[in-house]
């Protein structure tokens, strides 16, 4: 039995992995570490929970927590997660880490669109854990760098197209919304429920954090620099992001060349599903599970192709791909703790 801890087990990210670790059948939770509910029962916190785990969370006490877990999720903010994680694997253990601090191997970029990185020789160590693209890097990584939830489903969306040089990485346009629930629990006036209710706005245009992050994924499976438009909005909903992304189609690439190449990308991938011609991704379908659908249409008016992928931002955006990494590292089954219905309606 794998013994698990989360660190920041009271944000959406965290109960989010509770909730799915409970259903894993090799997992064990044993430690839930937060500052704020220190003392709580993890079910008063989220009546979701009740009766499901009685574990009472903790102030964060790294010797007790690492003495009973092989591995621990660090579901804390940028710059909170540099500092617990250096101390967490001189410990033994093995840490899926789903803040920013580790997903950028330029430090000096890290640092232009965050803070001072105060452990960079750990970012070499790092994996970047997107199981579609770095699934063997992952399985042997004492460090995995969970990926931000915008960068997850466009990447998944266009890998397959720029590997195979089948697109103009130059001509990239990138458009994603997202719920709300992508903001973090913390109160914010600008996710209040009437600034956002029956309304729908772009936010950071030009200077969203995930921008590099971006950039970075896509220039590794392009093999080139890649800078891209990006802009992110906010949708009056509780949780999904959808991406639509646009590009120019390589001169001669025909639309059965696009096909082929997401089918021979995916079609043994666990988590990604192809919509049927006629029919294109709906945040709607894919709550509460790790799926990425994926879509596209080749405009020949334009010479373009879009594409669209639909993700949950709390599981396969978040919690769900940390447990998918989990799985790997561990060599246990990939869809374990994962297999779930998404919910409709």
């Amino acid at each position: 039995m794998l013994k698990v801890a989360v660190v920041g087990a009271t944000g959406y990210t965290g109960v989010e992995l509770i909730r799915l670790l409970l259903r894993h059948p090799q997992v064990k939770i044993t430690t839930l570490s937060s500052r704020q509910y220190a003392g709580e029962e993890i079910a008063h916190v989220f009546p979701s929970l009740a009766n499901q785990i009685d574990t009472v969370c903790e102030e964060l006490d790294l010797d007790a927590l690492t003495q009973d877990a092989d591995v621990v999720f660090t579901a804390v903010p940028h710059k909170t997660a540099m500092d617990v994680v250096p101390d967490l694997l001189k410990r033994g253990v093995r840490v899926i880490d789903l803040s920013a601090d580790f997903r950028l191997h330029d430090v000096g970029v890290y640092e232009q669109w965050y803070q001072a990185h105060s452990c960079p020789e750990l970012i070499r160590d790092a994996v970047y854990g997107l199981p579609e693209l770095y699934r063997e890097q992952i399985k042997g990584a004492n460090l995995v760098a969970n990926p931000g939830c915008y960068p997850t489903g466009i990447a998944v969306a266009l890998a397959p197209l720029l590997q195979r040089n089948l697109i103009d990485p130059e001509t990239l346009i990138l458009d994603s919304k997202s719920g709300a629930t992508g903001a973090g629990r913390s109160a914010k006036t600008a996710t209040l429920f009437c600034e956002i209710n029956e309304g729908f706005k772009a936010y950071a245009v030009g200077s969203h954090r995930h921008t590099p992050e971006i950039e970075q994924v896509l220039g590794q499976v392009s093999n080139s620099g890649i800078k891209v438009n990006f802009t992110p909005h906010l949708l009056p909903i509780n949780r999904g992001i959808l991406s639509t992304c646009y590009a120019s189609v390589a001169e001669h690439v025909t639309s059965a060349q696009i096909t082929e190449a997401f089918q021979d990308n995916y079609s043994d991938e666990p988590f990604v599903r192809l919509s049927p011609e006629g029919q294109l991704p709906n945040t709607a379908y894919i709550q509460g599970s790790n799926f990425v659908d994926l879509g596209w249409i080749v405009d020949p008016r334009t010479g373009r192709v879009i594409v669209i992928s639909a993700i949950d931002n709390l599981v396969k955006g978040a919690a769900g791909q940390a447990i998918q990494n989990m799985n790997i590292m561990y060599g246990l089954d990939e869809v374990s703790g994962l297999d779930v219905v998404p919910l409709f309606p």
